[in-house]
């Protein structure tokens, strides 16, 4: 099976004070235990990297160590989904169409970036927002762990 993850699960997954981290972190280890192929937008690991180094933990996470869990956390494990410059614009004249704005197109490039790697399921813990901008052919397929 073919899984897309978002920031959120990304982020859930590495840190151990999350809300979210024990349901994230088992949905990798299972995805990883089944040998699902594993899927994330390049853009999505720089939102990652942002998201790590700017979160008030304690103690912070220094870009450095950023970066080593991107090399040893998530890239022996993802494959990386790139989207061509006509797919930005898609997206973004699709996002304007519909009246989207704000941080609704970084999801909605994270659904492109899925349908692109042709994915089964997405994991996020934004289902709602993401939800509302899919297809409906993926309504189900959209989850949280």
């Amino acid at each position: 099976m073919r899984l897309y993850f978002d920031t959120s699960l990304l982020v859930a997954s590495v840190l151990k004070d999350h809300v979210h981290h024990a349901a994230a972190s088992a949905a990798f280890e299972r995805a990883l235990d089944a040998k699902h192929r594993c899927y994330v937008a390049a853009q999505g690991l720089a939102e990652f990297y942002s998201v790590l180094t700017r979160l008030p933990a304690a103690p912070p996470v220094y870009p450095g160590e950023a970066w080593q869990i991107i090399e040893t956390g998530i890239l022996p494990h993802f494959t990386l989904v790139t989207l061509e410059p006509r797919e930005y614009c898609e997206v973004l004249s699709e996002s304007a169409s519909q009246g989207w704005s704000g941080g609704r197109i970084y999801d909605a490039l994270h659904l492109r970036a899925a349908q692109k790697a042709k994915c089964q399921r997405i994991y996020t813990f934004n289902l709602r927002h993401f939800r509302e901008l899919a297809p409906s052919r993926w309504g189900e397929n959209i989850v949280s762990p």
